[in-house]
This record gives C-alpha cells, sequence and structure tokens, in this order.
C-alpha cells in the first residue's frame, strides 16, 4: 500500500511519529536529493582549508 502512493513522506496508523534524524524529500521532480542528508550538507556547503599555528 505504502508503495502504492505518490508521496515523499507516508504515516500509516500513526501521529507524529516522525523522527527529525531522518532525510526528508519530495517525490518526482524533486524526488533528487533529501533536507538533512549527506546530500543536502554538500549541496549548501563549501570546502574550505584552514592552516592554524598552534603555539
Amino acid at each position: 500500500m505504502v508503495h502504492a502512493i505518490n508521496a515523499g513522506v507516508v504515516q500509516v496508523n500513526t501521529y507524529g511519529g516522525a523522527d527529525i534524524t531522518v532525510p526528508l524529500g519530495g517525490f518526482k521532480q524533486s524526488r533528487f536529493g533529501k533536507d538533512k542528508s549527506l546530500h543536502a550538507i554538500e549541496k549548501y556547503t563549501d570546502l574550505k582549508t584552514a592552516w592554524i599555528a598552534l603555539g
């Protein structure tokens, strides 16, 4: 039944059972990439190297 529904999130017989650590995403054209995931972190951040002298 859950696989037949075109939605990013489906809850069955539960209310407010979502875990805030689980990646959340859309469906169809918004399907690629999920919020709260490694993909989202890489999309919204830039890699930077910093050299710091200690002492």
